[in-house]
């Protein structure tokens, strides 16, 4: 029986059909491997199903390797080293699909709570505060027919421009590096500025890592409307955060809704400071349906490399 190596603890139906075929370790830490926990585990177990903050680095791939495959639960995959694995004959696979809908509607979740100060007025409410209804009384932006602009048009970013569109009437622009067409009013812009410029709301759904990292920089922000309102539903080392904090601070932007940071499970200081800022926990996929079928899938990549056939979902 092949060993495996699950790195967090999954849904029970995940690990039952897990046990069910392999010699299974799960870890009980909430804490990504260490560079290091990872290369002991590519030499020591015949397959993996890692997630994020797991540092299967380069480094991690230049000792012993026994691990045929890693089955990465999640879409998102920046912290494997994916050229690193191909050149030590390690598969690796990840999670798309299961996650858009859950992930986008997390996107929406932050748009109205940042728009329309909800975190806010939710903290005035408990802490005992609130001295009753006014007509100017925690005034926010409103969200039906503002420009929401995306920032990365793939699943996710289709998904939410499809909730603005149809569910808020509003207009929908979008960037790509590349030319994308899709099956929804929206308008493909030409450049990351132009972009920021233009939207009242911007979401940012492109993967994390390689060149996308710190995409979201000073002249980004800079682009924006002072009303303008930033959601990052995609990896926090997409954005500049010093960057972003300023921007928050001087009041060059409105407001900011973050459910990923650069250094989970660290949030600055600065932003949990700020009444303008909605912060989440890395919610995205979080719904249980959502979970177990993302760890069903991860681990049908894994039986598919078991089997010698093609990752289903290779990357």
């Amino acid at each position: 029986m092949k060993k495996l190596l699950i790195t967090r603890v999954l849904p029970d139906a995940n690990l039952d059909a897990a046990r069910a075929r392999y010699d299974v370790t799960v870890r009980e830490s909430a804490d990504g491997l260490t560079v290091q926990e990872a290369a002991a585990a590519l030499r020591d177990y015949d397959a993996i199903l890692p997630t994020l903050g797991d540092q299967f680095t380069a480094e991690a791939f230049a000792g012993e390797i026994r691990c045929g495959v890693l089955g990465n639960f999640g879409v998102g995959y920046n912290h494997i080293d994916v050229a690193a694995a191909a050149q030590a004959g390690v598969a690796v696979s990840n999670t798309p699909d299961v996650v858009t809908d859950a992930t986008a509607d997390i996107g929406m979740t932050l748009i109205l709570s940042t728009c329309r100060r909800a975190g806010e007025g939710e903290r005035l409410v408990r802490a005992g505060k609130w001295d009753g209804w006014g007509p100017t009384h925690m005034l926010g932006s409103h969200v039906t027919g503002k420009t929401v602009g995306i920032i990365g048009m793939g699943r996710i970013g289709q998904a939410v421009a499809r909730r603005c569109h149809y569910g808020f009437d509003m207009p929908v622009i979008y960037f790509n590096r590349s030319r994308k067409a899709v099956d929804m009013p929206a308008t493909q812009v030409e450049t990351l500025a132009k972009l920021m410029g233009a939207a009242d709301i911007v979401v940012v759904t492109v993967p994390g890592g390689g060149g996308n990292t710190a995409m979201i920089d000073a002249a980004a922000l800079a682009a924006m409307k002072p009303s303008g309102i930033f959601v990052n539903i995609a990896r926090g080392d997409v954005v500049d955060e010093p960057a972003l904090i300023a921007a928050l601070q001087k009041g060059q932007i409105a407001g900011a809704g973050l459910d990923v940071f650069a250094n989970e499970p660290s949030v600055p200081d600065a932003f949990r400071a700020m009444e303008n800022v909605t912060l989440l926990p890395h919610l995205g996929t979080a719904a249980l349906e959502v979970r177990a079928a993302m760890g069903q899938m991860a681990l049908d990549n894994i039986i598919a490399w078991d089997e010698g056939r093609p990752l289903p979902q290779a990357v």
